[in-house]
């Protein structure tokens, strides 16, 4: 498929789908979550979303905003919204007919007083802090939380949850106590002779592939759904593999001569006659500046590095003697470069790298 910029993210949906299957291999019989969250790790949402929708059990996303739009493309999957919420955004969660993170008792009680005065149903999953101190009602103090969410008339508590903090970690002594203390208050349910919500689910990518006891009912597939390890530590129990390879095109070719400096701040000087090949990409498409004189990148195949400091929107690449002409083909990523190789030269991890390739990149979708 042509595209209007030669620079474009190539989703591959058919590995996506793989993948999906392989992680769903792994945790049966429990359910998967899709984490479309963040233009679906900037695999671009709107053509993943309604690709794997068919094959996914429920979809989660970080923000209201993403939880309607993603209702726009799919009307009945269950859709969890799992970052912070307002009060005052509660009436979009029975509009939209999403599902609510209710991750203080202030908002539960917002929700059921807001359920209870219009007659709608909100679904809701309580969210339970087991050590990652940034959302959710502590699991010390679990227990008040949990009776008055099961005395609610209005809200269909639908599921409870808790996330990990260090499961893609060698040492996974935190990861097990943060599940010991899930399974604490989960048994809070039985001494208070309650029915358990439906969907308990804690493992995040790191804890599908390294704590298979912490499955229970669902588990969410976010970075490894893109064929992509959550850290290099994590064991890799699941064969997955990347579904996106970004690439461009040679914009421009020239012979440097000696002496001649390159970029912004002149910080690579050619030391004698040099093809460098000008890529229109830069910073403002997520290639980040902090690579500079760091990066590799592939024309025709082979692996040539960047050079001089990278542009907004364009960056150079030092090839040397090697014969190179307009709308060669680049891969930046992909194809034998990986994102952790991106990550460590940007100073980041492959997460950032996945997100930061920004909108104005076009995605093309490869079925």
């Amino acid at each position: 498929m042509t595209t209007l910029r030669p620079t474009h993210l190539e989703t591959h949906l058919p590995q996506l789908r793989k993948n999906l299957e392989a992680i769903r291999a792994r945790v049966q019989p429990a359910r998967v979550m899709v984490v479309l969250k963040a233009n679906a790790y900037g695999h671009g949402v709107h053509g993943v979303a309604p690709f794997i929708a068919p094959f996914a059990d429920f979809i989660g996303v970080a923000t209201l905003e993403e939880g309607i739009h993603m209702r726009a493309m799919l009307a009945d999957k269950p859709i969890l919204v799992m970052g912070g919420t307002l009060p005052e955004q509660i009436p979009f969660f029975a509009r939209h007919n999403l599902t609510l993170t209710a991750s203080s008792l202030d908002l539960l009680r917002a929700a059921s007083q807001y359920a209870e005065s219009t007659g709608q149903r909100i679904h809701a999953h309580l969210k339970i802090d087991t050590g990652m101190e940034r959302v959710g009602v502590r699991d010390t103090e679990a227990e008040p939380f949990i009776l008055e969410a099961a005395q609610s008339n209005h809200l269909e508590i639908e599921g409870i949850y808790s996330h990990y903090a260090n499961s893609d970690a060698s040492d996974l002594t935190h990861a097990r106590l943060q599940l010991e203390r899930f399974n604490e208050v989960l048994r809070l349910y039985e001494k208070h002779s309650l029915p358990t919500p439906a969907l308990r689910h804690i493992s995040n990518s790191g804890g599908i592939l390294q704590l298979p006891e912490g499955n229970f009912d669902m588990v969410r597939a976010g970075i490894m759904f893109y064929g992509v390890y959550p850290s290099l530590e994590a064991a890799r129990t699941v064969d997955v593999r990347p579904a996106a390879v970004w690439r461009s095109r040679v914009a421009y070719s020239k012979v440097t001569p000696p002496g001649r400096p390159i970029s912004y701040g002149s910080l690579w000087t050619a030391e004698g006659p040099t093809r460098i090949v000008t890529i229109p990409c830069g910073y403002a498409d997520g290639y980040f500046r902090r690579m500079t004189n760091q990066a590799r990148v592939l024309v025709n195949g082979k692996s040539y590095p960047q050079v001089g400091r990278v542009c907004m929107d364009q960056f150079m690449v030092n090839m040397g003697d090697d014969a190179a002409e307009l709308g060669d083909p680049v891969t930046l990523l992909g194809e034998g470069i990986d994102a952790y190789e991106l990550a460590e030269w940007a100073g980041t991890n492959a997460y950032e790298v996945l997100t930061n390739i920004s909108a104005r990149v076009p995605r093309v979708f490869v079925e």
